[in-house]
């Protein structure tokens, strides 16, 4: 007998797809504002509420156990990823417009990847309204889609813990507030601010001179994609196009967006001290630090850069890549094999719990770390008993297992998916190596987006043949929802019992 109550899960699925209707207005509004792809967007709009009401007439309403939220993220993220692909085949424009590349394309967007396989990446190609919708899908996902619902619609909060913590990155979910509506409302608060931060401080640079090139559009489009730590940008060459002003600027904003916005919350409502006394906070910004200083040192030692450029490119790049926001200051291709190594390795640490940011998350390897200490000790003195402590928060032993359980899933994923790129990219036109084939999956995995040599970040995903583009794109899915999500609806016991 089949135990989840599956008509809640679409029902509420139908209840978010009227809310992907509403984000849709603003590219359509483009579209209408320059006469380009107005059908394109005003059809998805239709179907979208077709398929709401569909929906939300066959499912029903109800309370959400933990199955029924397992089921529903895995169902929205699937559908809004289908969804935000009908753009794109509407609009018949360059490659996205073939409808496996135009779900990878959507995908990438919404899990905030930044994988792309649009070969032009222009407005000269593409209408305004479709590159907006690229960078708008990043900044939807970045905060999810869920804890969006969750702030708009109330009654999705029956259960609206379950649901957020299945998609919320990081092995946590702190409430704010006694309700979580409302702590679903303040984190998406935060997150708008900080975006019209971005967004008026980009553009003053180009007012006072120092960005001629970054107008209000693309103001906004990188302010987008920085905050969900996605990459996307209208500019094929990413920010590398840019004035060295931007680069500095973009910086810090990708380091916030890998802050736990539980934190910048707390400080809002007067916790001064709440960045300080993370113990996770303090070990995210040692990893950006340890990891720029390492590949500014190799930079510098490999003599591709003066002392400015490569404390520039150095920075950008470490903080791009840890956080897996995925933009690039330059072409780092060119770089030797050892900085591009680094640049692999630092794919599997990500942000903190609460942030934009994917891959493994800093503070499961904080908790792997302690864990190890705490093995050794215990080896040397078998009688001994010690707790693995988050500053003054044991954590209990469940989570532990569960961390252990997730870091080595992950990997195992990892080096399966590097095998199968590599056993299928013969179809490329290209011998994938070794190092392409891991850096494709880790960047995928981990939702970092660009990685090196053929999927390099002035490069692209096109070339890969069907089959590993649906692969890739189904490894963005399981990146962002933490993979236990997805891979918990294969078992039996999932459905029985």
């Amino acid at each position: 007998m089949v135990r989840v109550n599956w008509r809640v899960s679409l029902g509420y699925t139908g209840v978010v797809l009227r809310w992907m209707a509403a984000a849709l207005l603003l590219p359509f509004a483009l579209a209408v504002a320059s006469g380009e792809d107005v059908v394109a967007f005003g059809a998805t709009i239709a179907l979208s509420l077709l398929g709401s009401v569909a929906l939300e007439r066959y499912g029903r309403q109800g309370d959400i156990d933990s199955r029924e939220a397992i089921l529903l993220v895995s169902l929205v993220w699937t559908t809004v990823g289908i969804v935000g692909a009908l753009p794109y085949v509407l609009a018949g424009t360059g490659t996205v417009a073939t409808p496996v590349n135009a779900l990878f394309e959507s995908v990438s967007g919404f899990t905030t990847t930044g994988a792309t396989v649009m070969a032009e990446v222009s407005t000269d190609t593409h209408s305004r309204a479709i590159m907006m919708w690229r960078q708008e899908s990043q900044w939807l996902g970045g905060m999810g889609i869920v804890v969006l619902a969750v702030a708009l619609f109330p009654n999705l909060s029956v259960g609206g813990v379950q649901l957020v913590e299945r998609e919320a990155p990081g092995p946590r979910m702190r409430k704010l507030t006694p309700k979580l509506a409302e702590t679903a409302r303040v984190l998406w608060k935060v997150y708008v601010l900080v975006t019209a931060t971005e967004i008026a401080l980009l553009y003053a640079l180009h007012l006072g001179g120092f960005a001629p090139d970054m107008s209000l559009y693309l103001a906004v489009a990188h302010g987008f994609t920085t905050m969900a730590t996605g990459g996307f940008s209208p500019a094929a060459r990413s920010i590398a196009a840019f004035s060295t002003a931007v680069q500095w600027v973009i910086v810090p904003f990708m380091a916030a967006a890998g802050v736990n916005f539980a934190l910048f919350s707390r400080a809002y409502q007067g916790d001064l001290d709440a960045f300080r006394d993370d113990p996770e906070f303090r070990t995210y910004l040692g990893v950006l630090v340890a990891v720029a200083v390492v590949l500014v040192g190799v930079l510098f030692a490999n003599g591709d850069y003066a002392v400015g450029a490569a404390v520039r490119h150095g920075v950008f790049q470490a903080v791009s890549i840890v956080t897996t926001t995925g933009y690039a200051s330059v072409d780092f291709n060119a770089w030797s094999e050892t900085a591009q190594t680094l640049l692999v390795l630092a794919m599997f640490l990500g942000g903190s719990a609460g942030s934009t940011g994917s891959a493994i998350k800093i503070v499961r390897w904080l908790i792997v770390g302690k864990s190890i200490v705490r093995t050794l000790f215990t080896t040397a003195h078998p009688s001994a008993l010690r707790s693995i402590r988050i500053g003054e928060t044991v954590v209990k032993s469940s989570t532990v297992r569960d961390v252990h359980t997730f870091t080595l899933l992950y990997v195992v994923l990892f080096f399966a998916g590097s095998v199968l790129v590599l056993a299928n990219g013969t179809t490329v036109g290209h011998a994938l190596t070794v190092q392409e084939s891991m850096s494709a999956a880790a960047a995928t995995l981990g939702n970092v987006g660009p990685g090196v040599d053929f999927v390099g970040p002035m490069r692209n995903y096109l070339h890969f043949p069907t089959g590993t583009k649906l692969l890739l794109a189904a490894f963005m899915i399981l990146g962002r929802l933490e993979i236990l999500t997805i891979l918990v609806l294969f078992t039996r016991g999932f459905w029985r019992g």
